[in-house]
C-alpha cells in the first residue's frame, strides 16, 4: 500500500478482564491491538504497561518482556516506557495468506510477582497487491463456423489481498465478436469468453483481446491478460490474383534468367486450402513457352529466350493459380510484357549523290546529295540528329519528310583554295548512351575560268645593251593562271597601237606560247635611250580573261663611238693646228687646249689625253684630263724654233677607241709674236666662231636628248609601282672635256650614265662594259637586272 510508510493507524482496542483466581497466586490479563500491514519499523502499536496498569519504573526490575513465540520478532517491547513497537516489516499476505482475520498473539511476562498477559495484535489488510493472471497471454482456437453463444473458459485472476481489496470485476476490450461472463465461486470469480457472432477466418484470422481484472481497493488496482483467438480455416475461398492484368516493362536484350515478374495470388484459406500452384493457360502460344518460364510454386516468371523490341514489342501471357483444397479452386490472370526499346541500333546513313563534282561558281544552296537516315529503334532511341563535322562550306538542310536531308553548299567555293572536300556526316540518335554513325562523302570542286593570268611582277624592267643582234631573244615574260586545263592555257601578244612607241613595238615580237620577246632591229643608245611596251597574257577559258604587263626598256650604252677632235681643226677638216708663242714665256704658259667629244657616256665617253710624239719632252706637258698643253720650262737659245706634238685622245671603254690631233708650236720673237697675233686674231676669230657653232650644235643635241629622256622617265614614274620606279637625277657636267651624265634608280639600285669625268668614289660594276656605274645607296643593298 502506498500510504503505509507515510501513515500509521493504530487502533488500540483492549479488553481487559481480570480474573482473580483465588486458587493460584498470579494475575492474567488480555489486551488486543490493531495495526495495518506494511507500517514502518519502529511504529508504536500500543503502551502495554499503561494499559495493564503496571508501574513503569519497575518494568526493568520485574523483567518486563515478550515470551518467545512464532512471530515475536515482529514486535519489540520497551522496558523504559512499556510501549509495544513494530520490530520488522509486517506483510499480512505472508503471515496470514487466505485468512480473513490476521491476529498475532503475544505472551508478555513480568516477575515479582509473576504475571502473564496475553496481547493480540490484528494485522489489517491494505490494498498493496494488484490482480494477476497465471499467464500473460492465453491462446484459443475457434473454428470459423462455431455458432454464437458458445462459451470458452479463460484464466481467472488472483489477488492476495482479502475482502474488498480482492478481485471484484473483469472487463473485456471493445470488439464485435466476444463478450465476457463471470461465474462466482466460493473463493474467486471465474471469467468465460462468450461468442456473440460467427467468425470468418478470411476476414480476420486472429482476434486479439485484452481481459482486465480490477480489485475493490480505492484506488483500485488491475491486471491484464492478452487473449489471442485463432480462427480455424475451411476451404471456402478461391485464390485471388493481386491484379487481373499485370503490366511489365522489360528491356530488350535482357540476359537469360532475368526475373520478369513474380505473380502474387492469395487464398484466404490456410494450410493446403491456401497452397497455390501457378501454371500457363492451356491456350498459350508456343512463342511464349519458348521465351518465358514460370515457377509453379513461387510464381516467378523468368526470361528463357532473347527478346528483341524490333522483333516483338509486346507479349501477352495467360496464367492460372489453383489451391490444393478439395475440391480445388482456380483463378485466372494475364501478364502483359511490354518490351522496352533500348538503344542497340546505330543510325544508318543512305546517300543518294546527285553529283560528286561541284563547279566552284555554284551558288549557296546548291543541292549536292540527298541524305536519308534511319534507325530501327523507336522513340528517342530512333530520333536521329545529323550534322557535318569540320569547317566546310556545306550544310545539311532537313526536308519535309522526317530524317531526310539535303546536302547543300552554304558558301562560295574556290577551287584554287580548296579543290577537294571530304565531308564527314555524323548521325547520332538521342538514346542513352547515344550511338553514332559516320559517313564521309568526297566532293570534287571543278574549275571555272574565274582567275585571270597574273604576271610575277608589274612592270618589268629590261636593260638592253645597244647594238643587239636583230632576231635574237631579248627578254621573256611569264604569267601564271590558278585555273586548270584550258582555263590556265596562256597565250601572249604585244599591244600595238597609235601610242608614243607604236613605231618601236612594230620591231618587237613575242612568242605566243612561252612569252619570249624578240627584237627585229638593233637599238642605238645614241638614238634611243628608253621606251616601253605592253604584253597581254590571255587564257583559253570561255569567256577568256587577260591581264597585261608593262615592260620598261632601258638601252645601255656600248663603246661604239670614237672620240671626235673639236680643236684643233684645220680648214681641210684634219685635226691639225699651229700655235705661235713668244720665246720669252715662262714655265707653265698655256700653249693651247685640245678639245674632244665622245657620243658615248660613262667610261665609254670618258676621254683621256696623252702625248704620243714630241720633239722635246722637257719643253711641253699635257694634262691628261683637260687636254691643256703648257710649257714645262723657259725656252733657251738652243731650243728649236718649231716643235711638233702628236696628241692621242682615247676613251675608257673595254675596247677603247681613239683619235689623234697634231699641234705645231712655233717659237717667235716677242715683236713677231705680237704682229702675228694681230694677223691671226682675225683668222682665229673666224675659226673659233666655227668651233663655237659646232659646239653649240653638239650641246643642243645632247640637251634635247637629255630633256626627252627626263620626260619619258617622268611619264614612266607616274605609271610604275614604287619598287620599280626609275628616277632620273639632275644632269651633271664636270669641268674638263665635254661630258654629260644621267643618274636613275631601279628598284634598290642607283645607276649613273656619265661622260668622260666621274665623281670620285663611284664604283664600276664588273661586266658593265664600263658604261654603268652603281652609286652606293645607304638605305638598302643594291642589285641590278641586266640583259
Amino acid at each position: 500500500m502506498g500510504e503505509r510508510g507515510q501513515r500509521q493507524r493504530v487502533n488500540c482496542c483492549w479488553v481487559a478482564g481480570i480474573v482473580l483466581l483465588c486458587c493460584v497466586e498470579r494475575i492474567v490479563a488480555q489486551l488486543r491491538y490493531s495495526v495495518p500491514e506494511e507500517v514502518q519499523v519502529g511504529s508504536s502499536v500500543g503502551n502495554v504497561a499503561k494499559d495493564l496498569g503496571l508501574d513503569i519504573s519497575t518494568l526493568t526490575d520485574r523483567r518486563f518482556r515478550i515470551v518467545s513465540g512464532p512471530n515475536h520478532a515482529l514486535f519489540q517491547l520497551s522496558q523504559n516506557n512499556g510501549g509495544l513497537y513494530i520490530g520488522k516489516n509486517v506483510d499480512r499476505e505472508e503471515l496470514c495468506e487466505g485468512i480473513k482475520v490476521c491476529l498475532i498473539n503475544l505472551k508478555i511476562v513480568v516477575e515479582s510477582p509473576l504475571e502473564i498477559h496475553y496481547v493480540g495484535v490484528e494485522i489489517t489488510d491494505v490494498n498493496d497487491h494488484s490482480p494477476t493472471f497465471p499467464e500473460s497471454e492465453q491462446r484459443l482456437e475457434i473454428a470459423e463456423h462455431t455458432p454464437p453463444g458458445t462459451r470458452f473458459q479463460i484464466h481467472a485472476a488472483r489477488d492476495p489481498d482479502v475482502g474488498a481489496q480482492s478481485v471484484r470485476l473483469y472487463k473485456l476490450s471493445q470488439n464485435d465478436f466476444f463478450d465476457i461472463e463471470i461465474r462466482d465461486s466460493e473463493e474467486d470469480k471465474i471469467p468465460f469468453l462468450v461468442l456473440k457472432k460467427p467468425l470468418d477466418r478470411e476476414q480476420k484470422a486472429e482476434h486479439h483481446l485484452v481481459l482486465t481484472a480490477l480489485d475493490g481497493g480505492s484506488p483500485s488496482k488491475s491486471g491484464s491478460l492478452n487473449l489471442t483467438i485463432t480462427v480455424l480455416d475451411t476451404n471456402d475461398n478461391r485464390p485471388v490474383f493481386s491484379k487481373d492484368i499485370y503490366t511489365v516493362v522489360l528491356d530488350e536484350n535482357s540476359p537469360i534468367g532475368t526475373l520478369v515478374i513474380q505473380l502474387n495470388a492469395t487464398d484466404l484459406d490456410e494450410g493446403l486450402n491456401s497452397e497455390i500452384e501457378y501454371m500457363f493457360g492451356k491456350t498459350q502460344k508456343k512463342k511464349v513457352h519458348e521465351t518465358f518460364e514460370l515457377d509453379s510454386v513461387t510464381g516467378e516468371i523468368h526470361l528463357k529466350g532473347n527478346v528483341d523490341f524490333e522483333d516483338t514489342e509486346i507479349y501477352r501471357l495467360d496464367l492460372q493459380a489453383s489451391d490444393k483444397g478439395l475440391p480445388p479452386w482456380t483463378a485466372e490472370s494475364r501478364v502483359v510484357i511490354k518490351i522496352k526499346d533500348v538503344n542497340d541500333n546505330k543510325p544508318d546513313i543512305e546517300v543518294t549523290s546527285l553529283s560528286n563534282v561541284v563547279p566552284e561558281n555554284s551558288k549557296p544552296g546548291t543541292v549536292i546529295s540527298l541524305i536519308s537516315v534511319t534507325d530501327r529503334d523507336s522513340g528517342l532511341n530512333g530520333k536521329v540528329i545529323c550534322k557535318i563535322s569540320g569547317d566546310v562550306p556545306f550544310d545539311l538542310t532537313p526536308s519535309i519528310e522526317e530524317n531526310m536531308y539535303s546536302l547543300v553548299t552554304k558558301g562560295r567555293l574556290d577551287r584554287e583554295t580548296v579543290s577537294h572536300y571530304d565531308i564527314t556526316i555524323t548521325a547520332t540518335d538521342c538514346g542513352e548512351p547515344p550511338l553514332s554513325t559516320v559517313k564521309t562523302l568526297s566532293v570534287q570542286v571543278s574549275d571555272v575560268n574565274d582567275n585571270k593570268p597574273i604576271f610575277s611582277q608589274n612592270p618589268f624592267e629590261l636593260y638592253l645593251v645597244e647594238n643587239n643582234a636583230p632576231g635574237a631573244s631579248i627578254f621573256s615574260v611569264s604569267a601564271a593562271d590558278k585555273d586548270l586545263n584550258e582555263n590556265a592555257l596562256i597565250t601572249y601578244h604585244i599591244v600595238r597601237g597609235d601610242g608614243q612607241h607604236s613605231d618601236i613595238t612594230s620591231f618587237l615580237s613575242v612568242n605566243s606560247d612561252n612569252g619570249h620577246i624578240t627584237a627585229l632591229k638593233s637599238f642605238d643608245f645614241e638614238v634611243l635611250k628608253t621606251f616601253q611596251f605592253q604584253v597581254v597574257a590571255t587564257d583559253s577559258g570561255t569567256p577568256s580573261l587577260s591581264s597585261n604587263v608593262t615592260v620598261n626598256v632601258f638601252i645601255l650604252d656600248q663603246n661604239d663611238n670614237a672620240p671626235v677632235i673639236l680643236y684643233p681643226v684645220s680648214s681641210n677638216g684634219s685635226a691639225e693646228g699651229v700655235e705661235e708663242i713668244p720665246r720669252n714665256v715662262n714655265a707653265g704658259h698655256l700653249v693651247t687646249k685640245v678639245r674632244a667629244y665622245d657620243a658615248d657616256i660613262g667610261y665609254n665617253g670618258w676621254l683621256l689625253f696623252s702625248l704620243q710624239e714630241v720633239t722635246d719632252h722637257s719643253l711641253f706637258g699635257l694634262d691628261r684630263y683637260t687636254g691643256q698643253i703648257r710649257t714645262l720650262r723657259s725656252f733657251t737659245e738652243t731650243d728649236e724654233a718649231e716643235h711638233k706634238l702628236l696628241i692621242l685622245v682615247k676613251d675608257n671603254g673595254n675596247v677603247s677607241l681613239s683619235a689623234t690631233a697634231t699641234v705645231i708650236v712655233k717659237l717667235v720673237e716677242p715683236k713677231e709674236a705680237f704682229a702675228a697675233s694681230d694677223v691671226k686674231s682675225a683668222t682665229k676669230v673666224d675659226e673659233e666662231d666655227n668651233v663655237t657653232f659646232y659646239l653649240m650644235i653638239t650641246l643642243g643635241s645632247v640637251s634635247v636628248l637629255f630633256i626627252i629622256s627626263i620626260i619619258v622617265l617622268i611619264a614612266m614614274q607616274c605609271s610604275k609601282s614604287t619598287d620599280y620606279t626609275s628616277k632620273y637625277l639632275q644632269e651633271t657636267n664636270y669641268d674638263g672635256t665635254l661630258c654629260h651624265s644621267i643618274q636613275y634608280r631601279s628598284g634598290d639600285k642607283r645607276y649613273m650614265l656619265v661622260g668622260p669625268r666621274m665623281s670620285i668614289g663611284s664604283t664600276i660594276v664588273p661586266g658593265s662594259h664600263a658604261n654603268t656605274l652603281v652609286l652606293p645607296d645607304r638605305r638598302r643593298g643594291s642589285g641590278e637586272v641586266r640583259v
